[in-house]
């Protein structure tokens, strides 16, 4: 069975760093595309960052947090992390990591989009909170 676990959420002052974690269980992270995810309060779903799963140069990240965030895979701990520097208020959000990124009736274990498509798996989510 697939499973994805988020960790590392947490309170941070705005400018301060947080390394969110997406263990995987059920598969091999480098066969499936990974994307972050994440939902503010009264906001809708925001793809965040996206890497793919044969090539991990292959990453996709949303203009919003282009430059401060980083998102990478460590295949032996079968883990896909989101490095996040230079936080936000606006970054405020649970997080989540999503598998099986499907689209038009495809499957792709590429980055495609973060803006379009559905996701078969999903992760519990983890807060992040950028306040002072």
């Amino acid at each position: 069975q697939l499973q994805l676990v988020e960790s590392g959420g947490d309170l941070v002052q705005p400018g301060g760093s947080l390394r969110l974690s997406c263990a995987a269980s059920g598969f091999t992270v480098d066969t499936l595309a990974i994307t972050w995810l994440r939902q503010a309060p009264g906001k809708e779903r925001e793809g965040v960052s996206c890497i793919s799963s044969i090539d991990d140069r292959n990453t996709l990240y949303a203009d919003s947090v282009k430059g401060r965030f980083t998102i990478s895979r460590d295949n032996a701990k079968n883990t896909v992390y989101l490095q996040m520097n230079n936080l936000k208020p606006e970054d405020t959000a649970i997080y989540y990591c999503a598998a099986g990124y499907h689209h038009g009736g495809y499957y792709y274990t590429a980055c495609r989009s973060l803006t379009d498509g559905e996701y078969d798996d999903w992760g519990q989510g983890t807060q992040v909170t950028v306040s002072s």
